[in-house]
């Protein structure tokens, strides 16, 4: 198979309550086989909560915003340019903390699927309670 081009009004966006979703690259929009790319918008006050990928590493970029970035138990302030590696299995999750909308790009390797596998794990301890 040849190479596609993503053109970003023709993605498809999903709503979900903390924000907006669209994948640029995915096995059923590009046939992609080794990687999956989200683009996602998140908005102020909320976050995507405490989950992990079992068997793929996923970069979290920051093009536009503040976010509340953890990593297991450690957090950090992420701004546009910034980058957090999540290794397989690993805890995390991303939060605006910013006045407005803030955007992020997602990276997954290998696809699962189509595109990522999540386990969620925000109602557990000790992750119910990090954010206090």
């Amino acid at each position: 198979m040849g190479g596609k081009f993503v053109i970003a009004i023709e993605n498809k966006v999903d709503a979900l309550d903390w924000g907006r979703m669209g994948w640029v690259c995915s096995p059923p929009n590009t046939g992609a086989t080794q990687l999956a790319i989200v683009e996602g918008r998140l908005f102020p006050g909320k976050g995507h909560d405490f989950h992990k990928h079992s068997y793929q590493e996923e970069v979290i970029y920051v093009v536009a915003g503040q976010i509340e970035q953890w990593i297991d138990q450690e957090k950090r302030i992420l701004g546009p340019g910034d980058a957090a590696f999540i290794p397989p299995g690993t805890v995390h999750a991303s939060f605006n903390v910013g006045d407005g909308e803030a955007h992020i790009i997602a990276i997954f390797g290998p696809v699962i699927g189509e595109g990522f596998e999540m386990i969620d794990v925000a109602g557990a301890a000790p992750w119910n309670s990090l954010r206090g």
